[in-house]
């Protein structure tokens, strides 16, 4: 188990609670002993907003729950979760110190508003932050096993950016991406859940992934026929606007480093179906060009070490902003040593030849293109104030992304009735090990390293990269 400094540093690089940063530590272990389980690995699907957390991107919003469609419904079983799970809890417990104590493991199996046997489970533990109070904190478990699968379920790595990370990658059976996409969008429109919006809005703007409209459509189609829902639209989403709004901060404020204003996603959803109903790609802004020598660094979150700054925290603010197409408040000394504060457009982050760190911005003033050290930073705070990317934006934090084919190929029906599309191209990712500066090539976009040698031939101990655009 990592320590409390770790997590607290963390937490304040971050901008989020500590007892935020926590639940996500426990999560990333708590799936390595649901998924180290057999009877589980091969029965239970991981879904939900914290899927789409650890196991395909970075984003800011911390999920809370674990979401799982069950294969086998003869685990809807008080007795059998409770004994499992009391399992699940020695095996994590050995592994890492990390208390989950048996006589707070609870499970409750009930028949839900469909008229279907559903569970949920409430798991307490004691992590890094010991309580101030004899409460612990929980962790909830959503079960159902009256879902759809359209798709084929995919082993994705957990994403776990802390220094006690197996040496094995974390793996989670998923939701494939475009099936998480499909299953946000219904959630959307059926319960006009704030975080609903958030997640699908943050989705659509990973423009990697646009050429998967079409298979999302179709799962979205096959999804709400299996519920009797109508297909969403921006029209049958208008009614829910009002209480998306009410609902905006008090669901949304403990999960973000700071609340976006809720119509900076709304106003996205016109362009998100076009995409959605008529594949209509929306215009995407080309990068900043890259100057000689330059190549273009977008860690995980949290993970960026920059020599001779003791807190990267001015850069997470920024890099938050920039997922969040916020204007930043940046304090900045000058070459001349001359201390002042500009409100600009963050773009991307760039290491030069000469191995400076840079950001690259627009000043929100005059719309010009400047350039700042990152070592001159002091400070930097996230407005409220958006902007309509002029370039590509190239600081969204990432993770272990699994990026659609460029072009999809003829529909191909399996044995079950389902469609999938069959991949042709795909592009490849080069990480740079952040100690040694080895470099990795990859099909996926996952940061996580094998274990492996520097340049000299000794062991490194590296285990995070940076992706290196190399246009």
């Amino acid at each position: 188990m990592i320590d409390r400094r770790e997590l607290l540093a963390t937490a304040a690089n971050l901008g989020l609670l500590p007892n935020v940063v926590e639940k996500d530590y426990v999560l990333g272990w708590l799936l390595a002993g649901i998924f180290g389980q057999p009877a589980l690995a091969g029965n239970w699907v991981f879904k939900g907003g914290t899927c789409l957390k650890k196991c395909y991107f970075e984003t800011y919003r911390f999920s809370e729950d674990l979401d799982f469609t069950l294969t086998d419904s003869s685990h809807l079983d008080i007795d059998f979760l409770t004994a499992t799970f009391r399992q699940v809890s020695a095996s994590v417990y050995q592994q890492t110190g990390i208390e989950f104590p048996p006589d707070k493991i609870h499970f409750e199996v009930f028949q839900n508003r469909r008229g279907q046997m559903a569970a949920q489970g409430r798991i307490s533990y004691r992590g890094p932050i010991a309580p101030s109070t004899s409460e612990l904190p929980r962790i909830k478990l959503d079960l159902t096993t009256d879902e759809v699968l359209v798709l084929p379920p995919v082993f994705r790595p957990v994403s776990h950016p802390y220094t006690d990370a197996p040496d094995e990658a974390i793996t989670a059976r998923c939701y494939s991406y475009e099936e998480v996409f499909a299953e946000k969008l219904r959630a959307l429109a059926e319960r006009a859940r704030p975080r609903d919006l958030y997640d699908v809005v943050n989705l659509f703007r990973h423009d990697e992934f646009h050429p998967a409209a079409p298979v999302i459509h179709d799962t979205l189609a096959k999804k709400c026929a299996f519920k009797g829902i109508p297909f969403p639209t921006l029209t049958t989403l208008s009614p829910l606007r009002d209480e998306l709004v009410t609902d905006w901060a008090a669901m949304l404020t403990h999960q973000l480093p700071s609340l976006p204003p809720v119509e900076a996603f709304w106003s996205e959803l016109p362009a998100l179906f076009a995409w959605i109903e008529d594949a209509r790609r929306p215009p995407i802004p080309a990068a900043i060009p890259l100057a000689v020598g330059d190549i273009v660094i977008r860690p995980p979150a949290g993970t960026l070490s920059i020599p001779g700054m003791a807190s990267t925290a001015p850069i997470e603010v920024i890099r938050f902003a920039a997922s969040n197409r916020l204007c930043v408040e940046l304090d900045y000394i000058d070459e001349q040593g001359r201390r002042s504060e500009r409100t600009i457009e963050p773009y991307s982050l760039r290491r030069t030849q000469a191995g400076d760190i840079i950001l690259h911005a627009v000043r929100a003033d005059n719309q010009l293109h400047r350039s700042y050290r990152i070592d001159r930073i002091r400070g930097a705070q996230a407005t409220q104030r958006t902007f309509t990317p002029r370039y590509a934006v190239e600081l969204t934090p990432t993770g272990p992304i699994s990026v659609p084919p460029a072009t999809y190929g003829p529909r191909i029906t399996s044995p079950t009735g389902y469609t999938s599309a069959s991949r042709r191209t795909g592009p490849t990712y080069v990480y740079e090990c952040t100690l040694c500066g080895k470099r990795f090539h990859r099909s996926t976009r996952d940061s996580a390293l094998r274990p492996h040698k520097d340049k000299t031939g000794w062991p490194c101990s590296g285990r995070h990269g940076i992706w290196v655009d190399t246009r």
